[in-house]
């Protein structure tokens, strides 16, 4: 049987960003367990759809994450990311 995740990397990116707004990613990609090339994607999709954008300082990348953006979907349209990652973070702190 084929493993599966409950949130994309979409969303583990966002949380990890979230966390850590001036992380690597290479690091970012060790965290999430997928590529640095797969990260440098997700990345780009994510500020491409107005979700975060970034700001170099020195040699590395600050991110800001836009909790005003909405959610996409059918069943969570209209939801604020803000709301998602305030209910999804918490939990991430404890492990």
């Amino acid at each position: 049987m084929a493993e599966w995740n409950f949130l994309t990397n979409h969303a583990n990116v966002l949380l990890c960003v979230t966390e850590e707004p001036d992380i690597r990613l290479r690091d970012l990609a060790v965290k999430v367990g997928i590529s640095e090339r797969a990260v440098k994607r997700i990345v780009a999709d994510l500020e491409r759809d107005g979700y975060i954008s970034r700001e170099r300082m020195g040699r590395r990348n600050h991110y800001l994450v836009h909790e005003g953006a909405t959610v996409p979907g059918p069943v969570v349209r209209g939801l604020q990311v803000g709301a998602l990652l305030t209910a999804l973070l918490p939990i991430l702190t404890q492990f």
